[in-house]
Parts: C-alpha cells; sequence; structure tokens
C-alpha cells in the first residue's frame, strides 16, 4: 500500500475517531498526547470528522468533541451483524500465503476448544482437521492462548481436577499449566509442541469481542517435522498480530502505552 500523504491523513483521521469515541469528550492537546500526533494534524482531522457528521462539538465553544449519533449507530450495526467467522475470514487467508501452512479458528465451548473455520495448506503431508472437531484445551495451542485470558481458578473450573495426558508431551501438571499461560500472556500467543497429537505442532493467539472477552483462537499448524523451533517464533508473531486485527474488526480496543 503506498505511504501517500493522503492515506497518513485517512489513517490520522481514523485514529482520532476512535479517541474521541474512547475519550469523549476530548479536547485537541489531549488527543495531541495521546496520539502523538501534532496538534495541527490533530486539528485537521477532527475538522474533517466533523464537516462528514461523525463528530461535533460539545457545548457551544469548538474546544472539545465527542461522537454523534451517526458514528454510534452505525458501530452498533456492525457489532451486531459481524460474526468472528467474517471477521477472521480475509486474515485466515493471509496467514495461509505468509506461511504455507494451515490456518484454524477455534471457540472455547466446555472443556475443550471447537474448530468453526479452516484454511487448509497446499502441502501434500498436512493433517486435516473436520470442522467441528473438539480438542483439549490444556493440549492445544487454541485451547492455551484462550485459558491465557481467564483467572487461574476458573482454569481449573474448566478443565476439572485432572489435567488428562494425550501424548508423552501432553502438560499435566498445574504449576506448569499456568507458567505457560503465563507465559503466553507476555508473549502474545501459545504454542502446541506434539501435546494432543505427536506429529502436529502449532501456535495461536486469542481473539477478543468488543467486551474484551476472548471470543476465539487462531492458529497455524502444521507437521512437526516443518515447524521449527525458529518457525514457531516467526509464527507466533504472524498469529499475534493477526489475532490483533481481527480484535480490532470486532471492536476490541487494545491498550494504549502510555510511554
Amino acid at each position: 500500500m503506498p505511504d501517500s500523504q493522503g492515506m497518513r491523513s485517512v489513517l490520522s483521521a481514523f485514529r482520532v475517531l476512535e479517541e474521541v469515541a474512547y475519550r469523549q469528550p476530548v479536547g485537541v492537546g489531549e488527543l495531541s498526547r495521546i496520539l502523538r500526533l501534532p496538534k495541527s494534524t490533530v486539528q485537521r482531522a477532527l475538522r474533517t470528522l466533523w464537516t462528514a457528521g461523525w463528530i461535533c462539538p460539545d457545548g457551544a465553544e469548538v474546544t472539545r468533541w465527542m461522537l454523534t449519533t451517526r458514528a454510534l449507530h452505525i458501530g452498533q450495526h456492525a457489532i451486531t451483524d459481524l460474526s468472528v467467522r467474517d471477521a477472521a475470514a480475509a486474515v485466515m487467508q493471509e496467514l495461509k500465503r505468509e506461511t504455507g501452512e494451515a490456518a484454524h479458528l477455534m471457540v472455547l465451548e466446555g472443556d475443550h476448544a471447537v474448530l468453526i473455520e479452516r484454511v487448509e495448506t497446499d502441502h501434500p503431508i498436512r493433517a486435516v482437521l473436520p470442522l467441528g472437531s473438539r480438542v483439549p484445551l490444556h493440549g492445544s495451542s487454541n485451547g492455551k492462548a484462550m485459558l491465557s485470558t481467564l483467572p487461574r481458578d476458573r482454569v481449573r473450573e474448566i478443565l476439572g481436577a485432572r489435567l488428562e495426558r494425550h501424548t508423552a508431551n501432553t502438560i499435566v501438571d498445574w504449576d506448569e499449566l499456568f507458567a505457560q499461560l503465563d507465559r503466553v500472556t507476555e508473549r502474545g500467543y501459545a504454542e502446541n509442541v506434539g501435546e494432543w497429537r505427536t506429529d502436529i505442532t502449532a501456535v495461536a493467539a486469542p481473539i477478543f469481542d468488543h467486551n474484551g472477552v476472548a471470543a476465539a483462537s487462531i492458529s497455524i499448524s502444521a507437521p512437526s517435522s516443518r515447524m521449527t523451533a525458529e518457525l514457531r517464533k516467526r509464527y507466533g508473531k504472524l498469529v499475534a498480530e493477526a489475532a490483533r486485527r481481527i480484535s480490532a474488526t470486532l471492536g476490541h480496543r487494545a491498550a494504549v502505552d502510555p510511554a
């Protein structure tokens, strides 16, 4: 995508609109500081959004801004009509193009993760997982990605008293599992190296909805012989970014780094 002045102006306007939505009523100075944009850039974006009917001044003086009902109605309509499968479709195809491997989308259902969408690899050697398949939460990257977002007592409640072993690599110790979940939170993605099926390795990241709840998870999986430790790290970053993009489409707003 060309890095034109027009494109930068559009992106700045959208960033300003998002901050107005979450901080309204808000002034130019605060927006400039939060977004690290010049006040002149923020002011132009605000005037453009006002002309387009997305925002309006909060009161008689044009110093602080708030959303109009137009923005609110459109946002509510999008959240109501957009499913996680719709939001993830294009991103999953992009992941497959970037990695050449299968991409899976799963949701939490009871004590399992359930496959609701997939994009298959073109490699002749593959592991096909049918739609609707259920995989153990503690033995899968998708499951661990979603579990990492929950309080630890809730994780115990979901998984029950005993962690079932599926392969020699399956985590069956609670302290080890919780340490892995902490690691998922730190780096943004989970790993599964032969923990459910000995020949399959995968990385996954959680997808959040507009309420900040982990609505699903997205993963890349491949035969263990193809996904080396180096590739797991690279693919992990890719699924983490993919999950962030899908979450944003669903209305989730990531925390803003104040630094």
